[in-house]
C-alpha cells in the first residue's frame, strides 16, 4: 500500500475518528513518515496504459543518483528520518454497527540502508494494526538530495490476516516495472508552488501526488501543540472517489495529523507518541525489519530481485 493510500486506510462502511482519550505523550526529537503516513491497494491508481501517469501533477521529477550521498541523511525540516526514532499515529475506525476500533500506525526510521535505482535509502519499517492486530507491515525507502528534497524509492507492504502474510500485491522499487521515486517533501515548502509528485507506480496502479496547502499554522493534537506548521493537499488524481488528505507537519517531528478532505471512508489520525528507542528495543525492531526485506525475494521477487539486502550502515541515535 503506498504512502498516500497508507492514511487513507479504507474500510468498507466505516469511518475513522481522532482517538482523544491515549494519554499525551512529551515529544522528544522525532521522525515523521510524510507518508505517513499508510498511506489498501488499489487506493491511489495510474492507468497501466499511461506509464507517465496524469498530467494533473506535472511531470515525473527528474532523478540524479550523482544528488544523493552514498551515506543516506534525511535532515528535512517537516520529514525528518533519524534512525532510533519512533513514531504512533492513532485513531478511531467506527464500522457499520457504530463499534469503535482503535487504528494505530506506527514507524521506526532503521539504521538500514538499501540501494534502490542507483540511490542509497534509509528504510523505515512501518506497522499498522486495528484492535491490536496486525494488518499490514511495510518497508518504504527514503532518502534526500543535495538540494533539501526528500524522495521516495519504494514500497514492500506485506498483508496479514490472522497473523498470516497472505502476500504483498502493492509492491514498487524505482526503475523496476516502470516505476519511478517520487518527492515527498520539497525543500523549501511554499504556498503556491506547483503540484508534485510524490512516486508512480503503473504496474500496481500506484499515483500520488501533493500541492502545498499552508504554512506557518498552529496546530494542537494529542502530543501537544506546534507552531510553524506546514499543512499538504495529497490525493491521486485517478482516484477521485478517495478524496483528498490533508497533512499537518511539524518542525523538527514529521507528521502530527491526518485528515481528510472529501471521499469515502475518510480517516483522521494524531500523532500521540514521539521519540527514541532503547538498543534492545531498536535491536529487535531491527532484526524484524531485516528478516521482511529478505522474505520480499520470495513474496515480491519479481520486484526485489534485482536489489542487493537491505544492510546496516548508519548509527541510531537511541535513549538508552
Amino acid at each position: 500500500m503506498s504512502r498516500q493510500r497508507r492514511i487513507r486506510m479504507a474500510w468498507v462502511g466505516a469511518i475513522a475518528v481522532p482517538l482523544l482519550v491515549l494519554a499525551t505523550y512529551g515529544v522528544a526529537t522525532a521522525a515523521g513518515h510524510g507518508n505517513a503516513a499508510k498511506p489498501a491497494p488499489g487506493g491511489g491508481s495510474a492507468s497501466p496504459g499511461n506509464p507517465n501517469g496524469s498530467s494533473s501533477c506535472g511531470p515525473i521529477p527528474a532523478l540524479n543518483p550523482q544528488s544523493f550521498p552514498a551515506s543516506p541523511s534525511v535532515t528535512s525540516t517537516f520529514n525528518p528520518l533519524v534512525p532510533g526514532t519512533q513514531t504512533f499515529l492513532d485513531g478511531v475506525v467506527i464500522d457499520k454497527s457504530g463499534v469503535k476500533h482503535p487504528h494505530r500506525i506506527t514507524d521506526t526510521i532503521t539504521d538500514l540502508t538499501k540501494v534502490i535505482d542507483g540511490v542509497h535509502t534509509i528504510l523505515i519499517y512501518e506497522q499498522d494494526t486495528q484492535d491490536s492486530q496486525l494488518q499490514e507491515s511495510e518497508l518504504w525507502f527514503g532518502a534526500q538530495d543535495s538540494s533539501g528534497q526528500v524522495w521516495l524509492f519504494g514500497e514492500y507492504p506485506e498483508e496479514y490476516s490472522g497473523g498470516q502474510v497472505t502476500g504483498a500485491p502493492a509492491t514498487w522499487l524505482s526503475a523496476v516495472a516502470g516505476a519511478h521515486a517520487g518527492l515527498v517533501m520539497l525543500a523549501n515548502p511554499q504556498t503556491g508552488t506547483p503540484t508534485y509528485r510524490q512516486g508512480i507506480a503503473p504496474a500496481v496502479g500506484f499515483e500520488d501526488c501533493a500541492t502545498v496547502f499552508q504554512t506557518g499554522q498552529h496546530a494542537c493534537v494529542s502530543s501537544g501543540c506546534y507552531d510553524n506548521v506546514l499543512v499538504t493537499d495529497e490525493f491521486a488524481p485517478n482516484d477521485p472517489k478517495g478524496g483528498h488528505q490533508r497533512k499537518f507537519y511539524a518542525p523538527g517531528i514529521g507528521t502530527i495529523q491526518v485528515g481528510a478532505a472529501g471521499g469515502v471512508d475518510p480517516e483522521t489520525l494524531q500523532l500521540t507518541k514521539a521519540g527514541k528507542l532503547c538498543a534492545a528495543a531498536f535491536s529487535q525492531i531491527r532484526q524484524q525489519a531485516s528478516a521482511q526485506d529478505q522474505r520480499a525475494y520470495t513474496v515480491a521477487k519479481n520486484v526485489w530481485a534485482g536489489s542487493p539486502p537491505a544492510a546496516q550502515t548508519l548509527t541510531a541515535q537511541l535513549s538508552c
